[in-house]
């Protein structure tokens, strides 16, 4: 079956999408306001946009309201984040910190998230992350403003925190490391079972 991108409603554009470009990784950002109330939020459009500079990206879908989400509003008042990666075991209080929860209201609190405080940055961190990213905003790319549209947000890279026993020899090991990615859907899945092809070499 064919379709047409300009044509298609963007909800069906939205399953197409989302169903084939799997899995995603997520990046569950947390991050404070100007009276310092915290937030945190999962996204799944999220990758490396560069290493050198160290540059992460994540997209902010506008949602059907048209206003912004908590996450991108506090990033863009006090210009600071951090990326919690999301292991195996922190997959159903991240979920639950999914659910919409009105401005003011803080998803560490409300869900209880235990915090750990940053070492660059003012936003806290989730202690139980086994990585965390600590970044300023860079820059945000508006792509669309209609619903369903997006925002390309570019963090600088300023500090990362990787648990000791998911290192060996600097290196994390993706057995120890157990994240979870984002399929369609309601669905998750788990980075167990993976393999390996070595890069061809003319």
């Amino acid at each position: 079956m064919e379709f047409d991108p300009s044509t298609l409603p963007p909800q069906n554009c939205y399953q197409l999408m989302v169903g084939a470009i799997v899995p995603r990784p997520i990046a569950w950002i947390s991050t404070i306001d100007a009276h310092g109330v915290t937030n945190l939020s999962p996204f799944s459009f999220f990758t490396v946009a560069s290493v050198n500079p160290p540059v992460l990206a994540f997209n902010h879908v506008t949602p059907r309201t048209q206003t912004e989400k908590d996450t991108l509003r506090n990033l863009k008042a006090t210009r600071q984040c951090v990326v919690n990666i999301v292991s195996q075991s922190l997959a159903d209080v991240m979920n639950a910190s999914c659910a919409n929860y009105p401005p003011g209201v803080s998803e560490f609190s409300a869900v209880g998230i235990p915090e750990v405080k940053s070492q660059c940055v003012q936003a806290p961190g989730v202690a139980g992350a086994p990585v965390r990213f600590e970044c300023t905003l860079r820059e945000v790319i508006s792509i669309g403003t209609e619903p369903m549209g997006g925002q390309l947000v570019l963090l600088d890279l300023v500090h990362i925190s990787v648990k000791d026993d998911i290192l060996l020899d600097g290196k994390i090991q993706p057995d120890l490391l157990q994240a979870v990615g984002k399929m369609g859907g309601d669905d998750y899945t788990t980075t167990q079972d993976r393999f390996s092809l070595a890069r061809p070499v003319l």
